[in-house]
């Protein structure tokens, strides 16, 4: 198993994000709203308020997608992230990465 974390950097995917999951057997996610770090520096931390020309045109706030997924979807999420998101090579776009796990308590049979 595991840990799928998809930082979705462009919200309004979101929902054909999510349908796409479920088309691919992806049936539980939890998702949090998520702000960048360079925009609680530029805007709350008064020392690092000159750097704001360096996140101009950034999106200050995502979506983090957390899923515990089977091995065998780990190809067809990156497919979907890149079919709906494209290329996550440009800044900007998002991040998805995936960490084994070991052990889950809590998981749905089927999932496990």
């Amino acid at each position: 198993m595991k840990l799928a974390v998809l930082i979705l950097n462009r919200e309004e995917h979101l929902e054909t994000l999510l349908e796409g999951l479920l088309e691919i057997g992806i049936t539980g996610a939890t998702i949090i709203d998520s702000i960048g770090m360079g925009h609680i520096l530029s805007t709350d931390v008064p020392i690092f308020a000159g750097l704001r020309f360096m996140f101009a045109g950034s999106r200050p706030y995502n979506k983090t997608i957390l899923s515990i997924i089977k091995e065998e979807n780990v190809a067809p999420l990156k497919e979907l992230a890149a079919k709906i998101l494209g290329s996550l090579e440009e800044s900007g776009s998002g991040i998805l990465f995936f960490i084994d796990i070991a052990d889950v308590v809590g998981l749905k049979p089927e999932i496990k």
